[in-house]
Order: C-alpha cells, then structure tokens, then sequence
C-alpha cells in the first residue's frame, strides 16, 4: 500500500521521527502507519480530508491527527533533516562528476505563501531552484519563491542556500561542475560559483550578447548532461500532490518536496538488501 516498504521506513525513516516529551508516545507500529498514510497523500494528490485512514491503522484514526503530525514534523525540521542524513551517509553513490541546476513551477490554489501569478501559466505560481548530480539524482532544494520572479531573482540568496544544503550533507562545493541553462546566465550567479570553486558551464543568453563575443568559459558536451535533471523532474510529477500545490504554507510545500526526493532517493539509491 506504501511506496515504501515497512523495512525501509523502519530503518531509515523511524529514527529520525521525535519522541514526544509530554502526552502518549507513538508506538513503533503508529509511526509506520503514518508515515505510510503521509506518502499516500503525497503519491496520489487526494485531499487531505479524502485520506483512507483505514488501510493504515488498525484502530479508529483521525485525518487530523495525521496532519498534525506531518505538519508537526515539518515545523521541527524532521524532513529536512533526513534529507541531510540520506546523502551524507550515501554521499559516495552519488556522482558528482557534474552538477545540474534548473527550477521547477508549480501551480497553486488555495496557497497563501510564496505564491504570486506567472504570465507564462497564466495561473498563481510557487517557484523552486533544485540541484542534481550527473545522473539525476537531486542534491538539493531551495524554500519557495513567488512565482511571478525569474529563476534569477535573489539568487545570491537561493543559490546559498543550495549550496549550505550540500556542506551540511558533508558535500564539498570546490571543483564541482555546474551545468545551467541560458536562464541562469548572470555575473552574479558565475562570480559566486567562482568564489565557492564551482566550475560554471551556463549557456550563453542571446539576449545579452552574441555567443562569438563571449568569453566565459562554456562546454558544449558537457552542458548534454544537464537533460538528467529534467528527467529527475518528471520522476517528481508522479508524486500527484506536487503538480498543483494546495498546501497553505511554504513550509509545508518545501518539505513535501523534500519527501519525494527521499523516497525516490531511497528506492534508486540506497542498495536493496537481500534476504
């Protein structure tokens, strides 16, 4: 019923859920139902008053608790900090040969934070910078942006915040290769590259001037595998709740984002145990 099995979410999931301090403790066997009830919203896209809470739990369970306690585990960081802990302890499955950067968009209802109307969707917007490794994998997510801004505005700040995402994961950022399309060529966003001793391999934009007249340093092969983020993308379209965002907060919105990129990463990246 899962897209997790219950061994997975047992030893990698489980340990990182809080311990209440007050009240009655979750049982082991509640934390797994739901986790499981949590990755079937995300899988499908139902509502959350929609939610079969009797395929997971064998007692009466109400829809509100469950989004009480994800929206609990959010507050505390909980799926932020098992991103971190995934990559940092299979950081070395991970190919880093190159890096990729692009941002997705994603329409909104009912959104009442980092959501702003997008002429090209001609609908209310969240925007989210992400970063991939050489074959797909995502490395890291940025919080949400309105949607009416270019994937270029603030991206000082967006861009560090990638960045300070694959250091806390024990990734280094010198040497890397980073490959981004002509929306992302600025001086801003190559100078900070340069200071962090990322190598940027950014399309050049027509707009600014003509490629024969730049000088940047740009690989044409090596920007061919920037295409492995936008199959990571459409990997992520088949988690239904993240193609039209209804969750009110941007906290909310980032960490099921922040989910998906752990279950994918947990079912194409940490190797399966035989019996």
């Amino acid at each position: 019923m899962s897209i997790l099995g219950k061994d997975t979410i047992v030893e990698h999931i489980v340990p990182l859920l809080p311990t209440a301090k007050r009240g009655k403790k979750l049982s082991l066997t509640e934390k797994v139902s739901l986790v499981e009830a949590i990755f079937y919203r995300l899988k499908t896209g139902c509502q959350w008053r929609e939610l079969p809470v009797k395929l997971f739990f064998d007692k009466p369970y109400s829809i509100h608790t469950v989004f009480y306690h994800f929206n609990q585990w959010s507050k505390q960081g909980v799926w932020k900090d098992l991103w971190l802990h995934l990559l940092d302890t299979h950081r070395r499955q991970l190919d880093l040969s190159s890096v990729q950067l692009d941002g997705s968009h994603s329409r909104c209802h009912k959104a009442r934070e980092a959501v702003g109307f997008q002429h090209r969707k001609a609908d209310e917007s969240t925007n989210l910078l992400f970063l991939g490794d050489n074959r797909g994998i995502l490395l890291a997510v940025c919080e949400p942006l309105s949607g009416q801004h270019h994937d270029l505005f603030e991206i000082e700040a967006h861009f560090g915040q990638l960045l300070l995402m694959l250091q806390a994961a024990g990734i280094a950022t010198d040497g890397l290769f980073l490959n981004a399309d002509a929306g992302f060529d600025s001086q801003n966003l190559r100078q900070l590259c340069e200071s962090e001793g990322i190598v940027a391999n950014i399309d050049f934009n027509p707009a600014h001037a003509s490629p024969w007249d730049r000088e940047e340093y740009f690989d044409p092969e090596l920007y061919k595998r920037r295409t492995q983020i936008e199959r990571a993308f459409a990997i992520l379209d088949g988690f239904k709740a993240l193609l039209v965002r209804y969750e009110a907060t941007a906290r909310n919105w980032f960490c099921l984002n922040l989910m998906a990129v752990c279950v994918y990463f947990l079912r194409k990246v940490i190797p399966v145990k035989l019996p």
